[in-house]
């Protein structure tokens, strides 16, 4: 009975003991888990924030064509479109990391998950197959005992039985001797079961043995060493993750040396030189303003000195309104032109005149050097199927020869035009004339048979774009003359133009690009309000809002002037004879 608890209370602790492995095992392959998630959150992080500095990188790139591009001569701009890029490979390092923490670890993690799993399982499958297969031998044991002790019992009580019959003098012999047969049968059968107990014994005591001294033991040592071989990974992993970032310190290092070295190339000296060279005007410095006494019946002058800034930019435009322009020294006059400015750069300064058309010259050439090659290319094609009718035909390629060369010619009187404004501003021709007046034939005749009265009254009147206008001259200098009074001189002004006062309203007909100095663009259908009619040469003057106005096809509009203005018949051209007006203005422009 010792020997059977003994027996049970070890399989109890052992039960017990493989509930705290299978608990602790279980735990083990959480804990890979949780690891193996921890790895793949650090590496999604690495993936966002190299992202995020690539964005970064690109959002402070500098944008083509526009101020940034530009401001690249500087070294201190160019050291840090450096820093950009070294930051975008600095990016790229940050992938590489995600790359291979994910290559290296979390899918060699996974895999190792899958194959602990199912040797776990199996080991616990075998342990609790053994402990099935002790526990029922014990049974079959426990049944074998109780047999025998039973059969022992039946044997007693037989002999027992035979005795009492043997001593009584009443009982027969028969009765006797059936007593004895009964007891001998049961003493054997009790044998038999002493003998099978035996056996079962013998053969519980054997596997026990071998279930406590080899079976368990050897389940216990695989998972022991399971359990070694996942922390050892455990381990290995963590060095992994540690090696992944020391890999690519290396080209860190490099990229931040690089950010080091543009940030050391930046030169103060270099690029305030090139400001200067950048910006300098090329004007003469003014001359010093005459004293001008004060007497009665005088009016004391309000223009400065014939040698100030402001005279070497052109004298002060009369306003239309019947007020002038103040003179300005040319540090403080507004750039009131918005867009590229006109063709020949004369809204710039001489200096940066010169180089916008020198750059401008450049880029013209290389057109037609461009263009040239083309067209030495295709004589040479057209040459080769000359030679060999069977490759092509020599007339295909006649249309783009005589296209390149209108381009060529087109741009060579490109070249000779901006070449004259260049050497008109270098000196090498007189000082440049006013700008090309747009004027009406009958204006023409009255300015050939007639003298300007006054120099200072101006007979052609500047819009805001650059074009002109033209003005009677009785009524020109009406306005000079109120222009010239004191209560109309306001000193230290904004220097903007007074608008013209609108006359009318009108509405597009066609669409009309308006590509010229001047012109304005319409669409058909567009309501505009007119500032100037037709005055003859086939254009009207319109305006869109406060800042844009301009010159349109006076057949591309119908016109609606105010009851109470004045209205000049307009010039009746039809739309075909308009379009060869506008293209002789467009190729006399060019």
């Amino acid at each position: 009975m010792e020997s059977g608890r003994a027996t049970l209370l070890k399989e109890q602790q052992l039960k017990d003991q493989f509930d705290n492995l299978e608990k602790h095992t279980q735990s083990g392959i959480e804990f890979v888990e949780r690891y193996s998630k921890f790895v793949k959150e650090r590496s999604e992080i690495e993936i966002s924030y190299a992202k995020q500095i690539r964005n970064l990188s690109k959002k402070y790139q500098p944008k083509k064509n526009s101020r940034e591009e530009e401001e690249n001569k500087y070294t201190s701009c160019r050291a840090f479109l450096s820093t950009l890029n070294e930051l975008n490979d600095y990016a790229g390092q940050h992938e590489v990391i995600a790359e291979n923490l994910t290559s290296q670890i979390i899918t060699e993690l996974s895999r190792y998950l899958t194959e602990l799993k199912a040797e776990r399982k199996s080991h616990f499958h075998d342990g609790r197959k053994a402990q099935q297969q002790i526990e029922s031998l014990w049974k079959q044991l426990e049944s074998s005992k109780r047999r025998f002790e039973r059969d022992c019992k039946e044997a007693d009580r037989a002999q027992q039985y035979f005795e009492r019959m043997d001593a009584d003098i009443n009982v027969t012999k028969a009765d006797v001797e059936k007593a004895r047969q009964q007891a001998q049968m049961r003493h054997q059968i009790a044998a038999d079961s002493k003998t099978e107990y035996s056996n079962y014994l013998t053969k519980f005591n054997q596997e026990q043995n071998e279930h406590y001294y080899t079976l368990i033991p050897n389940i216990f040592q695989k998972l022991q060493e399971m359990e070694e071989r996942r922390i050892e990974r455990v381990g290995v992993s963590m060095k992994t993750y540690a090696e992944v970032d020391r890999e690519v310190l290396p080209i860190v290092g490099k990229c931040l040396d690089g950010m080091t070295k543009a940030a050391e190339s930046i030169e103060p000296k270099t690029d305030s030189k090139q400001v200067v060279e950048s910006y300098k005007s090329g004007f003469e410095p003014p001359g010093d303003v005459e004293f001008e006494d004060y007497g009665p019946g005088q009016t004391m002058k309000r223009t400065v000195s014939e040698t100030s800034l402001s005279n070497s930019r052109g004298e002060a435009k009369e306003r239309p309104g019947g007020g002038k322009s103040k003179g300005k020294l040319w540090p403080f006059i507004k750039n009131k032109n918005k867009g590229s400015g006109p063709e020949d750069f004369s809204h710039l300064p001489p200096e940066q005149r010169r180089k916008k058309l020198q750059a401008k010259i450049d880029d013209i050439n290389k057109d037609i050097q461009k263009e040239m090659d083309q067209k030495d290319a295709l004589t040479k094609m057209k040459g080769v199927y000359e030679k060999n009718p069977q490759m092509g035909d020599p007339a295909s390629v006649d249309p783009r020869l005589v296209e390149m060369a209108m381009n060529i010619e087109k741009l060579q009187s490109e070249v000779q035009k901006f070449e004259g404004w260049l050497a008109e501003v270098e000196g090498r021709l007189p000082s440049r004339s006013d700008p090309p007046r747009r004027q009406s034939g009958l204006y023409e005749s009255q300015n050939s048979n007639s003298t300007m009265v006054d120099n200072n009254c101006a007979q052609d009147r500047e819009s805001p774009d650059g074009s002109y206008t033209e003005e009677q001259s009785s009524e020109t200098q009406v306005k000079v003359a109120i222009a010239n009074t004191p209560e109309f001189d306001d000193e230290f002004d904004d220097g903007d133009e007074e608008t013209l006062p609108t006359i009318g309203t009108c509405k597009a007909v066609y669409s009309f690009e308006g590509h010229n100095e001047g012109t304005i663009s319409v669409t058909e259908g567009e309501l505009l309000f007119v500032i100037e009619q037709d005055k003859g040469d086939g254009w009207t003057r319109v305006r869109r809002n406060e800042e844009e106005e301009g010159y349109v096809p006076t057949s591309y509009v119908e016109v609606f002037l105010e009851t109470n203005t004045k209205v000049t018949p307009p010039a009746q051209i039809s739309l075909p004879e308009e379009k060869k007006m506008w293209d002789s203005k467009t190729s006399a422009s060019e």
